[in-house]
């Protein structure tokens, strides 16, 4: 879950973005002999990097070094590891201020200051503890089995991508703090799940079931973005590329193309994949350079999306009397 906590009260404080939660890739069923598995090696790369990322943002945060009016380091035998109070960051990881240090997405920065390279660098930092192992145990059960099907080129292309869609439909709605986390990323490797699945659906057995569980799944992930302190338009960007890229990189080969090279040349399919599947490329493709174009172009613009989508706030917070939403 990706939430958008203020891990310091007061402060410019903002929103770790987390993972679909409880999220697992399954098995549609069998697909045609002939295709190798990949060995998965970027996903556990990608796993270390991130952990590695974190271990940096707490030395750099250095909490004893640093007098703070919300109490006492957490756990204080890690020294210059140990967490910042558990009043200012209740997930157990550095300050805002450190984040933003190192590369937090914040709109500011990324529109008047030209850091635009921040729309990356945050999906590689977690504000704490628990949003590290959320993000990294979604990342492991979705992505490994992905890897293995689709090769490490496909799935770290449409992780990294969709880590930007997630960056920039954050920016264009929310302005006043800063976001970090692997979320957009993740989200976009569930889109490109069902994607997947839909444009390869003849070749798959116990097609509705797995569809039905993988709208589940999404739809429980999304509505949690709605809840405070959680930034849902990084899940929605991420998974809307995700969803486009998928059928634009994970397209199998027909049914019994693999089965079908043994034949005689005049039994072989014409094509080796079908019509429906180039159809669903190109309009997905062409949505993508769409999509991406105009949000591009509206945030280094300085737009303001909320200023012509009323409604999209409600895409991630819904206010309760339990709660009030904030930009």
């Amino acid at each position: 879950m990706a939430s958008r906590v203020d891990i310091e009260e007061g402060g410019n404080g903002r929103k770790p973005r987390g993972a679909a939660e409880n999220s697992t890739a399954f098995d549609y069923g069998h697909v045609s002999v002939g295709e190798s598995e990949w060995t998965s090696w970027v996903v556990p790369m990608f796993v270390v990097a991130n952990v590695a990322m974190f271990i940096v943002a707490m030395y750099v945060n250095n909490c004893p070094a640093n007098p703070n009016p919300y109490g006492s380091c957490v756990a204080r035998f890690l020294r210059r590891l140990s967490f910042q109070p558990f009043r200012q960051n209740p997930l157990l990881g550095p300050s805002s201020s450190t984040l933003e240090k190192l590369g937090a997405l914040e709109w500011n920065r990324v529109v008047h200051e030209h850091q635009g390279w921040r729309l990356l660098t945050c999906i590689w930092l977690h504000a704490g503890v628990i949003h590290l192992l959320a993000n990294m145990l979604s990342l492991v059960f979705i992505g490994i089995r992905l890897e293995q099907q689709f090769g490490f080129v496909r799935i770290a292309a449409i992780y990294l991508i969709s880590g930007l869609g997630g960056s920039v439909l954050s920016s264009l709605f929310i302005r006043n703090s800063i976001s970090v986390g692997a979320s957009g990323a993740l989200f976009g490797l569930l889109g490109a799940m069902l994607s997947e699945l839909i444009t390869n659906w003849t070749i798959y057995t116990n097609k509705f079931a797995a569809l039905m569980t993988l709208l589940f799944i999404i739809a429980i992930n999304l509505a949690l973005g709605i809840l405070p302190h959680v930034d849902n338009f990084a899940h929605i960007g991420g998974f809307m590329t995700g969803f486009l890229l998928g059928f634009v990189l994970l397209v199998r080969p027909r049914f019994g193309w693999y089965e079908s090279r043994m034949l005689p040349h005049e039994r072989k399919p014409r094509s080796k994949y079908m019509a429906y599947q180039w159809i669903l490329a190109a309009i997905a493709f062409c949505l993508f350079v769409v999509g991406f174009s105009v949000g591009l172009t509206m945030l280094f613009k300085g737009e303001n999306a909320n200023e012509r989508c009323h409604w999209c706030r409600y895409l991630s917070c819904v206010p309760t009397s339990r709660w009030t939403c904030g930009n």
